[in-house]
């Protein structure tokens, strides 16, 4: 299901992926260092469990729009980086801890280390030559979830 943003109900607790098409580049992301990506897409896993709830995703679309604020995340820096462009968001509403479930649903090639200091995963980035997005919504289906496509 693929709607506007601007409809979404963001008070609900959920998870989400974050879908970047990107070109090749080097970034440096706080003090974790240098990072290398490959021209392709990258999927970031979060979730919106907290009080706020997926108003974390909204506020993933709007730094990716406004490049206004400092980086709080490691997935900030990619927002603010002209070589990544934020193409989609994929949600789904949910109390159940499922970020490191979509992680793993995920696999593959991903970028170590990144997005996950607070669970025991080896990464929450991952990398996919092609248009991940059919892929992306497959998993959530798969974890029994109902996933909403915000094009951004």
């Amino acid at each position: 299901m693929k709607m506007d943003f601007s409809k979404m109900d963001f008070s609900e607790k959920g998870v989400y992926c974050l879908v970047f098409e990107n070109l090749d580049c080097v970034i440096k992301v706080g003090k974790k260092g240098f990072f290398s990506f490959s021209e392709g897409f990258h999927i970031y896993t979060g979730s919106a469990l907290g009080p706020g709830g997926m108003k974390r995703v909204k506020r993933h679309i709007d730094l990716s729009l406004k490049k206004d604020k400092k980086p709080r995340w490691h997935v900030d820096y990619l927002h603010l980086n002209s070589s990544f462009r934020l193409t989609w968001a994929v949600c789904a509403a949910t109390s159940a801890r499922l970020e490191c479930e979509l992680a793993r649903g995920l696999g593959g090639d991903s970028v170590q280390g990144f997005g996950c200091t607070d669970c025991a995963c080896k990464s929450h980035l991952f990398y996919r030559k092609d248009n991940p997005l059919s892929e992306v919504k497959g998993i959530f289906e798969a974890l029994g979830l109902r996933a909403v496509v915000l094009e951004c």
